[in-house]
């Protein structure tokens, strides 16, 4: 979860939380807009328990699919899957780029807080993973966001070859750590026969993990995420960390020249990135739907997808989602600045300043609606009937930030976090701050 960031402009030596006059309510909208795709993807693949479906299970359910699913799963596939979570790790290295921009300007350094920060991140991201859900971002972020201090010095020019070197030359080392031992293999037969041991070995796991997903008690399924995390999920993560990365990069450069700053000295530069942004999500999500197409059609299987081809879908998917994310960021920048625009997207500002609590509050409800010891809906719903549940949750919480902050200056999670954060109790009603009207950093 990003810290959120706010306009330089703090006088003052002393770290703070940010008022409300420093906040850029752009990047708040941004970030609401955001997670709200993140909460889709989530429940679209994994709290439905869409990916823990053995393979012919998944492949005879989508071809059997409703003609609202069938459509609701390709425009998941081409605009949402993995472009809303680019542009959250994008807005988190943003934000370390302005809070480095406060630092400087009160003549500060900004390590020892922002460790202290990363550090309460990651216990918290933690807990969640293993206590609450095992998809946890918090914990991967806290871990990558240390890595950004080491290139806040370097010069514009090595962030941005850095940033692409990551955020898409990763993907190759991605699909060496998933495929090694089928790359290592003598022959294409003794290859096809370690992948289809792979394949097995993994809907094993899958398997037991749904069986306590389904029908265990709580503990019953904190024992099986922390079976799964380890034995199945984290080669996925390590695949894709760096290039997560790469992302934080791209978005500490965009800080450091800050654009969002000063948008309309940057128009030119949002109309390009709209324009090229649209033919490089369309170019790197089609090569991806053209192979699940192939995929559900029984064309390639796991066994016999050839060894080249994930080395060339995995830097297109990555050029996808970056390119759909440009859109996204660029296309809501422009329209915010028409008023009645802003006054529309800026109803999704209090969601994004109160990211950390909307997110875990989406973890929360949402393993209580599927999960066995809740309603048990995990395996039963749609796509079409998950993107509605996400919407019905999210609006909610739209309602809900409002109200909240309307009261308060921080969202009760972003309370805890800043309070261990500065190692003080922060004031948490608006007025208790000597009058002054804050929200939170």
């Amino acid at each position: 979860m990003t810290p959120a960031p706010s306009e330089v402009s703090a006088p003052s030596s002393e770290a703070r939380p940010v008022d409300s006059s420093e906040r850029l309510a752009l990047l708040d909208t941004l970030r609401g807009f955001a997670l709200c795709g993140v909460f889709i993807s989530n429940v679209m693949v994994w709290f439905s328990g869409r990916v823990f479906l053995p393979r012919e299970q998944f492949l005879t359910a989508m071809n059997n699919a409703s003609l609202a699913d069938t459509v609701t799963w390709q425009a998941f596939s081409l605009l949402v899957a993995g472009k809303f979570i680019t542009l959250f790790s994008f807005l988190f290295g943003l934000g370390f780029a302005v809070q480095m921009g406060r630092a400087e300007a009160r003549g500060a350094s900004i390590t020892p807080l922002y460790v202290r920060r990363l550090g309460v991140m990651l216990v918290m991201g933690l807990a969640h993973l293993f206590l609450i859900w095992y998809g946890d971002i918090l914990s991967t972020y806290a871990v990558l966001g240390f890595g950004l201090l080491l290139f806040r010095g370097r010069s514009d020019r090595t962030l941005l070859i850095s940033a692409l070197l990551f955020a898409l030359g990763w993907s190759f080392v991605g699909v060496v750590i998933l495929k090694f031992p089928q790359l290592m293999a003598d022959t294409p037969e003794a290859s096809a026969a370690i992948a289809k041991a792979a394949t097995e070995k993994s809907e094993a796991i899958r398997t037991q993990t749904l069986a306590a997903f389904t029908s265990g008690s709580w503990p019953d399924v904190t024992k099986a995420t922390g079976s799964f995390f380890f034995r199945d999920y984290l080669p996925l993560l390590l695949a894709i960390t760096l290039s997560t990365f790469g992302r934080f990069l791209l978005g500490l450069l965009a800080g450091r020249r800050r654009i969002f700053h000063d948008v309309p000295q940057h128009l030119r530069l949002f109309r390009r990135l709209l324009g090229w942004g649209l033919v490089a999500g369309v170019i790197g999500s089609a090569s991806g739907l053209v192979l699940q197409q192939l995929m559900l059609k029984k064309v390639f299987t796991p066994e016999t997808l050839p060894t080249w081809v994930p080395f060339a879908t995995a830097p297109l998917r990555h050029l996808g989602e970056l390119g759909f994310a440009a859109v996204y960021v660029s296309g809501i920048t422009l329209l915010f600045q028409r008023a009645t625009w802003q006054r529309v997207l800026g109803l999704l500002a209090p969601v994004g300043r109160m990211a950390l609590t909307n997110y875990l509050s989406q973890s929360i409800i949402s393993v209580l609606f599927f999960y066995g010891y809740g309603l048990g809906f995990i395996t039963k719903v749609g796509p079409a009937a998950c993107v509605a549940y996400c919407l019905a949750v999210f609006s909610v919480q739209v309602v809900w930030s409002h109200l909240w902050l309307s009261r308060f200056r921080f969202g009760p999670a972003e309370w805890v976090w800043r309070s261990l954060t500065y190692e003080k109790a922060q004031p948490m009603r608006r007025d208790d701050a000597s009058g002054q009207r804050t929200v939170p950093a």
